[in-house]
């Protein structure tokens, strides 16, 4: 049998990461929505697609809190009873990306009350119809909206991840690529830390072909690699101005999925849970980890100078103080 993942949210986010993993040729993918058909449109959309790309996977799609439903067979809109939340039930992975967008001049942490009531919801329904799912949280702000999750759906904290930092790291490489006039292919790099204005992008850390950043670009530099980093989402919103990224987003979740599904053992910076681990405890905060089969199978504990340790615990405090907003 195929695995099954679930994705939370038909809108650009939601419904290209169903594209990148029904492309995948692994999973069947079931996307839910609210607002009425979208995702029955994204999912029919899909399945279209698969016998030119060469996938044969089933791509589902349901509008939560409705009684119609879309027949793809009979290729026409039926009555469903009790149609909902429970089309999630036995999934392997659940992606959360629903919520409210960010707008030019709006920060993360000002979506946090209304994608609360978003993300506690779903929450409720995932731990009710899939208790057995690793859960990859995106929504932002997405330090926070993980905490939620993990709050609400009581899992195991390794079953229950934010994804932030293989964006942010991606962001990171995009940039020092393009200064150095060199393929991203050759630029290893990583960003801990909260998901904002507080991520911990790590120079000291970073190479091209094995080589540090440091040795290649002077430090005046490399700070403004490391800002734009971190403006990196709110420059793409303020291009756009309606809307904010979810090429990059989409496919940093397909890469998760991939070292989940596939048990790659990769080192990725997540959104975890930490009990002690670079002196923080009690919240979410990324941090290098190893994604397998079961999640999170382990924090690597890398050797922070006093500098980026602060950063990361700042970080940290960050995260804690959006919890109390939220009352967490």
């Amino acid at each position: 049998m195929r695995k099954k993942i679930a994705v939370i949210g038909a809108g650009k986010v939601g419904s290209t990461t169903a594209q990148r993993l029904a492309e995948r040729n692994y999973a069947d993918v079931v996307v839910m929505d609210v607002v009425e058909f979208v995702a029955e449109g994204v999912a029919l959309d899909l399945m279209e697609a698969g016998p030119v790309l060469g996938y044969d996977v089933n791509v589902s799609g349901y509008t939560v809190g409705k009684t119609m439903s879309y027949d793809y067979a009979a290729g026409a809109l039926q009555l469903k009873e009790g149609l909902g939340a429970e089309k999630i039930a036995n999934s392997d992975i659940v992606v959360m990306t629903a919520g409210i967008a960010r707008k030019p001049g709006m920060s993360r942490d000002d979506l946090i009350l209304t994608n609360q009531k978003i993300v506690g919801g779903w929450a409720e329904s995932i731990a009710k119809y899939a208790p057995n799912a690793i859960v990859i949280v995106v929504t932002n702000p997405v330090d926070a909206m993980t905490q939620l999750m993990w709050h609400t759906t009581q899992f195991p904290k390794h079953r229950v991840i934010g994804q932030a930092g293989v964006l942010d790291s991606a962001r990171f490489r995009t940039f020092i690529a393009q200064e150095l006039g060199v393929s991203v292919q050759n630029v290893d790099a990583y960003v801990l830390g909260a998901h904002g204005d507080q991520m911990v992008p790590l120079p000291r850390y970073t190479t091209v072909a094995s080589v540090p950043l440091t040795e290649l670009l002077p430090k005046e530099k490399i700070d403004a690699l490391v800002k734009r980093t971190k403006d990196g989402g709110a420059e793409v919103v303020n291009l756009f101005k309606t809307g904010s990224a979810y090429y990059a987003p989409s496919a940093a979740v397909a890469e998760m999925v991939d070292a989940i599904l596939l048990d790659k053992k990769k080192i990725l910076p997540c959104i975890a849970y930490l009990e002690g681990e670079y002196g923080i405890s009690g919240v979410y905060a990324g941090v290098p980890v190893k994604l397998g089969a079961k999640g999170i199978e382990e924090i690597v504990k890398w050797k922070l100078d006093a500098a980026e340790l602060a950063l990361l615990q700042k970080s940290g405090e960050a995260v804690r103080a959006l919890n109390k907003v939220m009352g967490i």
